[in-house]
């Protein structure tokens, strides 16, 4: 049994995450905030990261670090940088001073910016277009100075979607927003015509992605994404077909011009080759998955009505377990 922590424990991955680990019989400590998911673990803190009482914490066998500011709207880059870089270093610098030799972060693929995809680790160019990919491209550079002394693995999380998003509001992922609005009758409001590709991942496969990096036996940064990609119109015609539904979208004028991305998929190969990560959930399986979690409880009225707000976000709870038999568990 190992000592895990992971920030951003109530968050959507993070909460997920906390709950995979805990199922492996792992002793699991998490920050977070009531206000988000609610995950049964050995412990809770709740202060930022710059607030944690360490002798809390003492020691640590694994750092998963999923908290951040993920929002892409945010122009202030001083508060992003304190959130997701600053902190980031502190918790590090803590935890290792504590004896961790294991550290496995969040990054995102919004670092790659509007460069051609596929995207390729070590090839695409790193164009952030935005204060929040500028922060990620710079935790990259931070925790590669950890490497030194930690197995240090960052994951480039492409669009995460699944159950348990509905805290998030206006940052769910596309999927979760379509489906709600869907659900409660109401015509899905897209970008025209819908042709706008994007790689989605499902949040359990995330998890097991999470699970790969901290068996792997070196340091790195490696994409995670499902390696497909699928148009918002093609997510509307899932969303009618597992709802029962005969929606036809209402086509918005796209305000954000050259600079939205209307393309996005991961290149996976590094990941399967060296982290024997493969993600398993299609994504047509995992929006029928992601339809039954949410319609057979109710939709939550949490959940923002406008799933075309979406913008190019590259986000970050309850999973649906996946049997993965070719994998062991650390």
């Amino acid at each position: 049994m190992a000592r895990c922590l992971v920030t951003g424990g109530t968050g959507f991955i993070g909460s997920n995450l906390a709950q995979r680990l805990m199922a492996l019989g792992h002793e699991v400590i998490i920050t977070g905030n009531r206000t988000e998911q609610s995950v049964k673990v050995h412990k809770m803190l709740e202060p930022s990261l710059l607030g944690i009482d360490w002798n809390e914490i003492k020691y640590i066998d694994v750092v998963f670090h999923q908290a951040a500011n993920n929002d892409t709207t945010c122009k202030n880059r001083n508060e992003m940088m304190l959130a997701n870089v600053t902190a980031s270093e502190h918790l590090f610098e803590r935890c290792l001073e504590a004896g961790c030799k294991h550290f496995v972060y969040a990054s995102s693929t919004a670092i790659y910016g509007n460069e051609p995809a596929p995207y390729v680790e070590g090839k695409t160019v790193v164009n952030p277009a935005n204060v929040y990919a500028e922060s990620k491209a710079k935790l990259e550079e931070v925790a590669y100075g950890f490497s030194e002394y930690a197995k240090v693995v960052g994951l480039r999380y492409c669009n995460v979607y699944g159950p348990g998003e509905c805290h998030k509001g206006k940052r769910a992922s596309m999927i979760t927003q379509l489906i709600c609005q869907m659900a409660q009758g109401k015509r899905p409001r897209l970008f025209k015509y819908g042709e706008q590709q994007r790689d989605y991942i499902h949040v359990s496969d995330v998890v097991e992605a999470n699970l790969s990096a901290w068996r792997y036996a070196d340091s790195g940064v490696f994409n995670c994404g499902s390696g497909s990609t699928v148009s918002f119109s093609q997510l509307v015609e899932w969303i009618n077909e597992y709802l029962g539904l005969q929606l036809e979208p209402e086509w918005i004028d796209n305000p954000h011009g050259a600079a939205y991305q209307n393309f996005t998929q991961c290149d996976m190969k590094r990941a399967e080759a060296l982290l024997g990560f493969r993600p398993l959930i299609s994504i047509k399986e995992g929006v029928g998955l992601t339809c039954a979690a949410y319609v057979a409880p109710g939709i939550h009225p949490a959940v923002v009505p406008h799933a075309a707000e979406e913008q190019n976000l590259h986000r970050q709870d309850q999973a649906v377990p996946v049997q993965r038999s070719h994998q062991q568990e650390p």
